[in-house]
């Protein structure tokens, strides 16, 4: 009887799990949309919403835990200048995993985490370029 369950080890050592982690939620707050593994993408999950839920309320206590976390000024300004304010009467629930396949290397299944009810990008400048052969 696993009675907690724990968390998924990842196959890594307890500090190179928590650099993984820390990176990936880096980048899901910089980006808000990344690609990982399945597994990978349900820890973050655990780890990256107390953080939005943390950035909901503006404290000094609570932007000192967040960086102690994060280890990022940029994304700690970001948290509480957009992410907080933006899913401030949402109550839990901030990210979406979609699974999209599997990886052609080692058939690892691949998920999308992507931030909800995130702004939509207008990539006209993209779209409108033409690729010079």
């Amino acid at each position: 009887m696993r009675h907690g369950h724990g968390l998924r080890k990842l196959n890594r050592t307890s500090s190179h799990r928590l650099a993984m982690l820390r990176n990936m939620m880096n980048s899901l707050i910089q980006h808000e949309v990344i690609k990982t593994t399945l597994p990978k993408a349900k820890e973050l999950r655990r780890v990256v919403e107390p953080m939005i839920t943390l950035a909901k309320e503006p404290t000094l206590a609570n932007k000192r835990l967040a960086f102690d976390r994060l280890r990022d000024r940029d994304m700690v300004v970001k948290l509480f200048a957009e992410l907080g304010p933006r899913y401030k009467a949402r109550p839990g629930g901030y990210t979406r995993i979609l699974k999209m396949g599997f990886r052609v290397g080692d058939n690892a299944p691949m998920a999308l985490v992507e931030l909800v009810d995130r702004p939509e990008v207008n990539d006209d400048a993209a779209t409108n370029t033409v690729v010079a052969k």
